[in-house]
């Protein structure tokens, strides 16, 4: 691995990811197993100025010993000092980087209902926070770099060693890092264009959009009034442009909570803390998911349903086009922050309150009176396909087709 490239890569997630300013705090979230480059990254933010760094370590391994051998009962609780970690941090102003480097099926023998309490519990453990991040008043940026155990799902046909190599080589085209690459310089023209299909979506003010394709997906989404298409890089609540996803591919915006019906099918493995669920659909009425099946994986669909009564209608509606430099790859990533930006998808669960206008001042009970669904989760799934469209339905009731063929029509 380039150690040149792995330094531009860490210099990126500081100055554009989270835009980190001078005397700020930097909070990064990490697994053992990343730890040159979460050390990278402290480097970069030092140089940017930042007055302290501080890393919380994450260990999957030691985290497959607790499911196994713990009782359910240690899954309901969240410990106090890590609420107040996050909390008080994100109260002092600090931004927030998490390397998301799972391997995919970590847990796949661990009982779904010990991962479904721990995700509860943590969930609402960490509302306040999440809240935080959700509404931009702190910058935050989720990213990625390989590990062993991810390599070699992504290639299994590599050598360890040869996969992890590949994965990098794979990671960098995807954040537009490389030798001659000025990679800031990318990023300004790619966010710039991310800002032109958004503005596109929010002058034609769509009601609803309707999705086909081969599949069998035939799903209506209602938008709600004064909802906002997002994309590339937002501000934060002190003005502050960050980028929240490296990479990046997708605009979005809320649906109507109750205004989702029909049945919509996954085009791209879903990893859900550590456990795969593959080829799934969901149905939906009046919003919530009503029935739902999975080849693999149908146990935990079923548990991350079950996460609170939120959990089963959407929060996000994104659009991706289908030959994104991502999906031209032709790579399975097994990892949502790669493949939610190869692929048109949806989210089940919280809806981020920045995407309807003055979202981010409302409280809970006003932001579900605007249609806005709330919970203690989000989850990507993956939609998009070579054949899928989108008809988007404006206030006059005329029709726009806003996708063909899997990508944007205009």
């Amino acid at each position: 691995m380039n150690q040149d490239l792995l330094v531009s890569y860490a210099r990126l997630v500081v100055r554009i990811g989270v835009n980190l300013q001078n005397d700020q705090i930097l909070v990064i979230n990490a697994p053992l197993e990343c730890a040159d480059f979460a050390r990278a990254i402290a480097k970069e933010a030092f140089a940017a100025g930042a007055h302290d760094v501080v890393v919380s370590w994450g260990d999957e391994q030691l985290a497959h010993i607790r499911y196994a051998e713990g009782k359910k009962q240690l899954f309901t609780e969240f410990p106090e000092w890590r609420r107040a970690f996050y909390e008080d941090y994100a109260a002092q102003g600090a931004a927030f980087i998490s390397i998301a480097a799972r391997d995919p099926e970590i847990f796949s023998d661990i009982d779904p209902e010990k991962l479904k309490l721990a995700n509860q519990a943590a969930g609402a453990a960490l509302m306040e926070y999440r809240e935080r991040l959700m509404n931009n008043r702190n910058t935050w940026c989720v990213v990625s770099v390989p590990t062993k155990g991810w390599a070699k799902k992504v290639f299994p046909e590599l050598s360890e060693e040869e996969a992890v190599v590949r994965l990098w080589k794979e990671i960098f085209q995807t954040v537009r890092v490389g030798e001659g690459i000025n990679t800031v310089k990318a990023w300004q023209e790619h966010i710039d264009f991310l800002h032109k299909a958004a503005d596109f979506l929010n002058k034609n003010d769509f009601v609803k959009l309707h999705y086909t394709n081969g599949l069998g997906t035939d799903l209506t989404v209602e938008l709600p009034e004064g909802h906002i298409w997002a994309g590339g890089a937002e501000k934060s609540e002190l003005g502050i442009m960050f980028a929240a996803n490296l990479p990046t591919e997708e605009v979005y915006t809320l649906p109507k909570r109750d205004g989702v019906n029909g049945i919509v099918y996954a085009t791209k493995p879903l990893n859900f803390n550590g456990s795969l669920i593959e080829n799934f659909y969901l149905r939906f009425k009046d919003g919530q998911v009503v029935d739902f099946a999975a080849e693999k994986g149908e146990e935990i669909l079923k548990g991350l349903l079950e996460t609170d009564e939120g959990a089963s209608y959407l929060g996000e509606v994104a659009l991706v086009p289908f030959d994104s430099p991502i999906s031209q790859s032709g790579v399975l990533f097994y990892n949502t922050l790669f493949d939610e930006n190869a692929a048109c998808h949806l989210a089940l669960g919280k809806a981020y309150p920045t995407c309807l206008k003055g979202g981010d001042k409302m409280d809970s009970v006003t932001l579900l009176q605007h249609g806005v669904n709330d919970s203690l989760m989000h989850e990507d799934f993956m939609i998009g396909s070579r054949d899928l469209e989108i008809v988007g339905t404006r206030r006059d009731g005329t029709e726009v087709q806003v996708f063909h063929h899997g990508n944007f029509a205009f």
